[in-house]
């Protein structure tokens, strides 16, 4: 299991993933941050990315912040 510090920005016309370095990425993400949409669309936008299951990745901290650390 790989730890990484995720930037989000909800709310953007674009929804893609962004790796800044190797445990740091930014997640740019249609949905709102508005009863846990972000950390779906979050979560789904990172299994495309890395190409897993979306069961796999765990949001270990910062559920109801944009600055995020997720376990994949």
């Amino acid at each position: 299991m790989t730890k990484y510090s995720i930037t989000v920005k909800p709310g953007t016309s674009q929804e893609k993933v962004v790796a800044i370095s190797p445990n740091e990425l930014t997640a740019y993400l249609r949905a709102k941050a508005h009863d846990g949409e972000a950390n779906e669309a979050l979560v789904k936008a990172l299994s495309k990315h890395f190409k897993v299951a979306k069961t796999t990745i765990k949001i270990v901290r910062g559920a109801k912040s944009r600055q995020k650390i997720v376990e994949i």
